[in-house]
């Protein structure tokens, strides 16, 4: 692995980026989604196809090497079925998607982050959706 990797994290360390880390590594996992305003609020660009990252574990170890293939900014309420299986967490609608993200970003981890204890996300709300391939196992 290139040391010079930016590190892609899902979620926040714990029991579902471990889920998350896991359905990478075993190739159900070639989505996710996050929303626009993270990347402004940490003031980072939005990636670019081709770009590889290292996946880190809870343990902040490198435990994958992914290539994104697609970056879109989407509407929430514009999230496709396609994405959502292939966010490899078993959601068989997007309303089961969308209520699942939901739990996340309305969760006390998220909103904590966010220092806004009454977020929530609607229809209209920016995302990012990523799509990528597992390029190596570490």
């Amino acid at each position: 692995m290139d040391a010079d990797l930016p590190t892609f994290e899902f979620a926040f360390p714990g029991p579902l980026r471990d889920q998350l880390v896991a359905a990478v590594l075993d190739g159900s996992k070639t989505t996710t989604t996050g929303l626009l305003q993270d990347y402004e609020i940490d003031g980072e660009p939005l990636p670019a196809a081709g770009t590889r990252f290292a996946v880190i574990d809870s343990d902040g170890r490198p435990v994958a090497v992914i290539e994104l293939v697609e970056v879109r900014v989407a509407r929430l309420g514009d999230v496709d079925l396609d994405h959502a299986r292939d966010e490899g967490e078993g959601f068989e609608t997007v309303a089961a998607w969308r209520a699942g993200h939901e739990r996340f970003w309305h969760g006390e981890d998220y909103r904590g982050w966010l220092g806004d204890p009454a977020f929530t996300v609607d229809d209209d709300t920016a995302a990012v959706l990523e799509r990528f391939r597992l390029v190596e196992t570490l």
